[in-house]
């Protein structure tokens, strides 16, 4: 009889195309693998992959047999999604975070999925946004909230939240009043998100013109930091109000009143698309409620001057 993890096994030696990289996702070793394809490929009385080069390939009749190992794989998370019971759901899920995202409503999502997954256990990797788009590809997180959506090939996506952007410094500047023009904010240095993500691509075309001066344009990777830089008065923050709520109640940071527009920020949930996907979509639905609350929440919330 067939064995349905050796069935598995072969589907992720084939798409990841290594042995190596099929025993990392499966939390097992290389030898289990190979023995698991052995006995598949005896049971099935042909040759499945071919092994002549570094990166492990379907033979024609292990192309034959992808295709049904993915529906039976469709099937099975179908079943457990429908049928079982979601709080036994266990394991780890490796998830990477954009650090707005931690700075909002990830503390949120990380108790309920306690509350409701209470066997399933979380690996978090923070990063800007191009780091884990490559790190998701590469099959080294299952699931990442990032500025987005991804146009990368075999990617699932889903919006999840929108965040305004402010114009934020702190009241030592002596910039309350307004409204102020793009050439008085170009006069003080501008702090935002790391160099090649978008925001930062953003701010960088905004203050770009030959009618303005050269910008001192301060750019860091830890939102961490460049809430500090801005409350020490190094700077005009150019970030997602939602992220710096207590120090505008505080009055430690203010809004700033200007005419100039940046879009918003959207992010998504992403993942590579896959059989065995009913983890990961059960995150991402509740994630995408959580945030939405959370946003919902914010919008009504008065700009605080």
């Amino acid at each position: 009889m067939l064995d349905f993890r050796s069935i598995e096994t072969f589907l992720w030696v084939v798409k990841l195309g290594s042995f190596r990289g099929a025993a990392q996702r499966l939390n097992t070793t290389q030898p289990a693998i190979s023995q698991r394809i052995a006995q598949l490929e005896r049971e099935m009385g042909v040759k499945l992959l071919n092994r002549d080069h570094r990166v492990a390939s379907p033979t024609p009749s292990g192309r034959q047999l992808m295709v049904y190992a993915e529906k039976m794989l469709e099937l099975r998370s179908a079943m457990v999604a429908e049928v079982g019971d979601r709080t036994v759901m266990r394991g780890g899920l490796r998830l990477g975070v954009a650090e707005t995202i931690v700075h909002t409503w990830l503390p949120r999502l990380i108790k309920s999925m306690n509350a409701t997954y209470p066997n399933l256990s979380l690996e978090i990797e923070v990063d800007i946004t191009p780091n884990l788009n490559a790190r998701l590809l590469a099959q080294e997180i299952e699931l990442a909230f990032v500025l987005g959506p991804s146009s990368a090939p075999d990617v699932r996506n889903r919006v999840l939240c929108d965040y305004s952007i402010g114009f934020l410094a702190s009241p030592s500047l002596g910039l309350g009043t307004g409204p102020l023009a793009l050439r008085d904010l170009a006069k003080f240095p501008i702090i935002t998100f790391a160099r090649k993500t978008q925001p930062y691509e953003a701010v960088r075309a905004l203050f770009n013109r030959p009618d303005l001066p050269p910008i001192r344009l301060h750019a860091s990777a830890s939102i961490a930091t460049v809430i500090h830089m801005a409350l020490e008065g190094l700077g005009i923050a150019i970030i997602p109000s939602a992220i710096v709520e207590n120090e505008l109640a505080a009055g430690r940071l203010q809004h700033l009143a200007t005419n100039v527009k940046m879009p918003p920020l959207t992010f998504s949930a992403s993942w590579l698309a896959s059989p065995d996907v009913a983890a990961v979509e059960r995150v991402v639905d509740l994630a995408q409620r959580i945030a939405q609350s959370a946003t919902s929440v914010d919008e009504a919330a008065p700009p605080r001057h």
